[in-house]
């Protein structure tokens, strides 16, 4: 779940300007230019028949939706693979619950629940669950955390988290770390398996205090929530990122990451500042602290890049909103050489017009930091990056794109996901693949926008990278979205 929060308004001359007249791919092409087909993880609806969680009448659920995935592989063995995402999306916020599929092959995906919410068997008392994310350990332990969210009996907010020992076919130590009631609103929790500190993971999100509730004041530091004893308990959550010196701002998308070989953690997040009345952002930039004992305790912060990012719309059409990954960032750490790297939505190769995706990277430890760098096709609104850096030290992204819109064209969105790969690095060297078929993102759920899920995943599996994206179909109404994985060499 995500609070929606107030964007720089862009003028309906500059985005009916975005098109690209690329030609269109076959919307069935399920093998794109010879790259390994992606793999469906999401059969079945296991709360098909769950009747918990409406808000108000206005309230619609999506039957059939799958989407906002994330993935863990195991770094003893990149085959073993763990998936998790929403199912059956809301529109107006969460979803009946969260799901996993898990694969000892890489290529075979099996179903389990994470009970995460009252339709999930054993699942905690919330009436709905979003924000899934999934981590596994150095000795196999997979880490599942996400959000409690209910609506009508109260306004709760909870931190959830649980744990598996047999690669994601069952789940244990589910735990509540930290819950909320209104005026408190906990938002984006995301999970870091520490990668040498064995038992060891850490829960970070944004704690929003909206008190009293109206326009008239908002803050929302930095908490987080350890375990070092592989999941069974986990501390009591406290604030670790401040910012109660500026009034109205609020940080989002914290995501720890950690370098291997000096275990310092670094947390990611974008800080955001509102005008008095709330109405308006005064200020929003990316930011990163770090840790050097485990959690423990952090640095001040350090300012990594300015978040440009500007409302994600149908260029065709900007009275359609898009929900994607703006003001979330997406970090990675090459992990032999410890150079830091941010992929984030942002509109500064086209003058506040649109989105493109945009990387900076820090080769000193995340003290300072270079320009941006334009990943995604020049003129094209692009959204959702995710990035990881393999053992090579080959930099790989993944995101959509509007490159196949035709000029005109009101009544479909087509868009596909793409990798990019920069070996080292180097932009000069930068290459791109298609790796999904075109499919309509107009066919998406709608939640703020048609939602697709504030994030998609990409890890390094040992022999490239791994991603897992959401699909439409156009022609399944009780279906209308899916997930899917696929392995990708990077050289």
């Amino acid at each position: 779940m995500r609070v929606v929060l107030p964007l720089t308004a862009v003028t309906t001359a500059a985005l009916l300007l975005v098109t690209y007249t690329g030609a269109t791919p076959a919307a069935a092409d399920r093998n794109p230019g010879g790259a390994p087909p992606l793999t469906k993880v999401s059969e079945g609806d296991p709360y098909a028949d769950c009747t918990i969680g409406a808000r108000s009448p206005d309230s619609v659920v999506y039957p059939g939706t799958e989407v906002e995935p994330y993935l863990s592989v195991d770094p003893r063995d990149p085959e073993r693979v763990v998936t998790v995402f929403q199912q059956d999306r809301w529109n107006d916020g969460g979803a009946r619950g969260l799901a996993a599929s898990w694969s000892t092959d890489g290529r075979t995906f099996h179903r389990s629940t994470l009970p995460f919410s009252l339709c999930a068997p054993g699942g905690a008392d919330f009436e709905r669950a979003t924000d899934p994310w999934v981590a596994t350990g150095p000795d196999g332990t997979v880490y599942a955390s996400g959000e409690g969210v209910d609506f009508t009996k109260s306004t709760r907010s909870g931190l959830l988290a649980a744990t598996s020992r047999d690669g994601g076919r069952t789940w244990q130590n589910l735990t509540i770390t930290h819950v909320d009631e209104e005026p408190f609103f906990n938002d984006k929790p995301s999970l870091t398996a520490d990668p040498i500190r064995e038992g060891t993971a850490y829960q970070v999100w944004d704690r929003l205090d909206n008190d009293p509730p109206g326009p008239s004041a908002i803050d929302g530091p930095g908490y987080i929530s350890v375990t070092r004893d592989g999941g069974r308990t986990w501390s009591r959550a406290r604030q670790f990122v401040d910012t109660g010196s500026v009034p109205n701002t609020q940080t989002i998308g914290h995501l720890i990451v950690v370098d291997r070989h000096t275990g310092t953690l670094y947390d990611f997040f974008d800080r955001i500042t509102l005008s008095d009345d709330l109405s308006t952002v005064v200020e929003a930039r990316y930011e990163v602290v770090t840790s050097t004992d485990a959690g423990e305790t952090w640095s001040s912060p350090v300012v990594v890049a300015r978040d440009s990012s500007v409302p994600e719309v149908d260029p065709n059409d900007p009275a359609k909103p898009l929900r994607s990954a703006a003001t979330l960032p997406s970090p990675a750490i090459d992990p032999k050489t410890g150079t830091l790297y941010m992929a984030y939505e942002g509109s500064d190769f086209s003058g506040g017009a649109f989105d493109s995706v945009q990387l900076v990277r820090s080769t000193d430890g995340g003290r300072t930091w270079g320009s941006p760098a334009l990943i995604s096709p020049e003129g094209v609104p692009a959204f959702s990056p995710s990035i990881a850096v393999d053992e090579r030290g080959t930099v790989a992204l993944t995101y959509n794109d509007l490159r196949f819109l035709r000029p005109g064209d009101t009544t479909t969105l087509p868009t596909a996901w793409q990798l990019a790969t920069l070996p080292h690095g180097d932009l000069e060297r930068r290459s791109e693949r298609r790796i999904s078929r075109v499919f309509d993102w107009l066919r998406a759920p709608f939640a703020g926008g048609y939602f697709l899920g504030d994030y998609q995943g990409l890890v390094a599996d040992g022999k490239g990278v791994r991603a897992v994206v959401t699909e439409t179909h156009s022609d399944e109404p009780g279906n209308r979205t899916d997930v899917y994985t696929g392995s990708f060499r990077t050289k």
